[in-house]
């Protein structure tokens, strides 16, 4: 059995459970987690930054992750949102998006596990940054982990041991169903196993997504744009009204 829901009638009690309830439940969870964690804590909306702690190991892994996340994000947009028709109309043939996706897909994340993995091994063995690490931080790193793991492994099994899969007719049109409001389980019936597993992987990483620092992600800094200049004015040689007290005076 290499599936966690295969029913030949089509989906049944379980499949509703993962492919229908838990999606708008993590997907409640990531909206209403960020609108809660905005209005009332908006100090705490920060990477807690612990550059001043230590710097050597944070330039090598928090380049590596930060890439390496950043085109496994665009690959999961294309990949799950936009449908075989469109790159195909592009001039993008199936062939050339599989072929592509797999190779990018299989460098950004082995980067993205080697960033996080020093970047891991720094907040282990830091004093100072272990001593600032939260349970929240404990359970993100776990969490995002796994998740990464299982999307690797999937596409390394899929593509590289097995013949491939094709998850942009089952697992892509099932992800845009559920924003179109008409969720169709049965098509993660009969998916992979990895895939299954790092479809939920992910949806448990974004329903505690807003409760961690990884809501610094979904920040930019427009307020920068807008924001009146500083005005820097010197000061007078006597500050305030009355004189200097003599033995007080500024020293030049």
């Amino acid at each position: 059995m290499t599936h966690l829901a295969q029913n030949a009638a089509g989906p049944g009690a379980l499949d509703i459970l993962l492919w229908v309830i838990l999606p708008y439940v993590a997907l409640v969870m990531f909206v209403g987690g960020h609108v809660w964690r905005y209005r009332y804590d908006k100090f705490g909306w920060t990477t807690r930054s612990s550059q001043l702690y230590e710097s050597r190991l944070l330039r090598i892994g928090s380049p590596l992750f930060h890439f390496g996340i950043l085109v496994v994000l665009i690959g999961h947009v294309v990949g799950l949102v936009i449908p075989n028709s469109w790159t195909e109309a592009a001039g993008v043939s199936e062939h050339t998006y599989h072929v592509s996706a797999v190779v990018m897909g299989t460098i950004a994340g082995v980067s993205t596990l080697g960033g996080i993995a020093i970047l891991i091994y720094r907040r282990r063995t830091v004093g100072p940054v272990f001593s600032a690490t939260t349970r929240n931080d404990k359970l993100m790193y776990l969490m995002l982990t796994a998740a990464l793991v299982l999307g690797l492994a999937a596409t390394v099994a899929a593509n590289i041991v097995d013949d491939g899969y094709d998850y942009r007719t089952t697992i892509s049109p099932w992800f845009r169903s559920i924003f179109y409001f008409q969720p169709d389980p049965a098509l993660m019936v009969g998916v992979p196993l990895l895939f299954q597993l790092h479809a939920l992987s992910a949806l448990a990483l974004f329903a505690v997504w807003p409760f961690t620092r990884l809501v610094h992600m979904l920040t930019a800094p427009l307020g920068y744009l807008t924001r009146p200049y500083i005005v820097y004015r010197s000061r007078d040689t006597q500050l305030g009204s009355r004189a200097t007290r003599r033995g007080w005076e500024r020293v030049r």
